[in-house]
């Protein structure tokens, strides 16, 4: 068994701050013990690793301004192979053009963080203004088959907790994690309670004991997931996006590529129900519970105060971790309400998931527009109103 370790006490701005929520995400990944990030400045990204660049010096660590979004993806894989913890972060243009080392990350099961502030797209779209229409580009943006897991934040305090638990995911499963924050998430200041550093569990990377004669570097243990070793220690590895088989060598054929890709989907489908986690608000009673994720889940719930002052009978269930999806939980709520109300700043991506695991018997409707603005609780409300006749 993994034995979970405490964050390294010089990493840990310890104490209550007023962050807003990029500076938070940069202290959580600090606290996490990331020490190695390549960036390329992007709005509305660009503070995460600008505060990164600052705070490096007084921890131990390296970041390094790349020249664009595909050199910083794979620096990052491979300063993961040299023993570094990292991350990356960047919004729309950039998220696009990091889909090929995802995939790469995901094929050759390296640990690391990818941060997505999300704005208004596509393309270029509004670089200050806030979007959610990135979600379904998290899951579906590389080609093949692999699983992602991606977790939303919807405030800076938020933004620091989750930076943890994506590092810790992405060491306990050896793949890619993404945080979807969206640009008012990034930009709104709060207070953000900072614990001491013994508090703060760390889940460690995942080295092999095994001599260099014995050790094969995607070999998996007992739960699926294999032991890394760090290049530079005698250990003769090959690491390629290629199917490969246990040893790291090309392996062109329908049986490896069987017997490595299950068990890519089969590590983080097996473990969905405790990767999952949402939050809800108000579902026991409710018969119309709206489904909402980042900052537009803060304007729903005031919406749902709203409604409850009415007489209405909603409850908010909030994506904390967008994907995996929590389809079991989805399907409970549709065996007994009559209405899921998705509220997203997009055209419909969050969506059809609810819309497909709802069924038949249950209402399902899209509150969504193009990003630029958050929604007003008031037309939220409306919509309540329209779903309870």
């Amino acid at each position: 068994m993994t034995t979970l370790t405490a964050a390294t006490p010089k990493s840990v701005l310890t104490g209550a701050h007023f962050l807003d929520g990029d500076q938070a995400a940069c202290e959580g990944a600090l606290a996490a013990g990331a020490n190695f990030v390549a960036g390329y400045p992007i709005t509305p990204s660009t503070e995460i690793v600008e505060r990164f660049a600052s705070r490096i010096p007084t921890v131990g660590g390296v970041f390094l301004q790349m020249e664009d979004e595909l050199a910083s993806s794979i620096a990052i894989v491979g300063a993961a192979w040299g023993g570094a913890k990292v991350f990356t972060v960047t919004s729309g243009p950039g998220f696009s053009l990091m889909m090929e080392h995802l995939g790469y990350a995901a094929m050759t099961e390296t640990p690391l963080v990818l941060v997505d502030v999300q704005r208004g797209g596509p393309s270029t779209g509004l670089p200050t203004l806030p979007g959610q229409g990135d979600m379904m580009q998290a899951r579906w943006g590389s080609h093949g088959d692999y699983e992602i897991i991606a977790l939303c934040p919807n405030s800076p305090q938020e933004c620091f907790d989750l930076m943890i638990d994506a590092f810790n995911l992405s060491e306990e499963y050896r793949t890619p994690v993404l945080v979807m924050m969206d640009e008012s998430v990034g930009h709104m200041t709060e207070k953000v309670v900072i614990p001491e550093a013994e508090s703060i569990k760390i889940f460690p990377r995942r080295y092999t004991s095994l001599p260099p004669s014995e050790y094969l570097p995607f070999r998996p243990g007992a739960d699926g997931i294999p032991e890394m070793v760090k290049a530079g220690d005698g250990y003769r590895i090959h690491v390629t996006g290629l199917t490969h088989d246990e040893k790291g060598y090309p392996a062109m054929n329908w049986q490896t590529q069987k017997t490595l890709v299950s068990r890519l989907v089969k590590k983080i489908r097996d473990n969905g129900d405790r990767i999952c986690r949402w939050e809800e608000h108000q579902t026991e009673d409710a018969d119309i519970v709206l489904v909402a994720y980042g900052i537009t889940s803060r304007v729903a719930q005031h919406a749902v105060k709203m409604a409850r002052a009415e007489g209405l009978r909603v409850g908010l269930l909030r994506l904390i971790v967008a994907w995996p999806f929590p389809e079991k939980r989805i399907r409970e709520l549709a065996a007994r309400i009559h209405s899921f109300p998705v509220v997203e700043m997009n055209y419909g991506q969050m969506f059809y998931e609810v819309e497909r695991l709802a069924g038949s018997t249950v209402r399902t409707e899209l509150l969504g527009h193009g990003g630029g603005m958050v929604h007003q609780p008031e037309e939220i409300l409306q919509a309540i109103r329209e779903a309870a006749k």
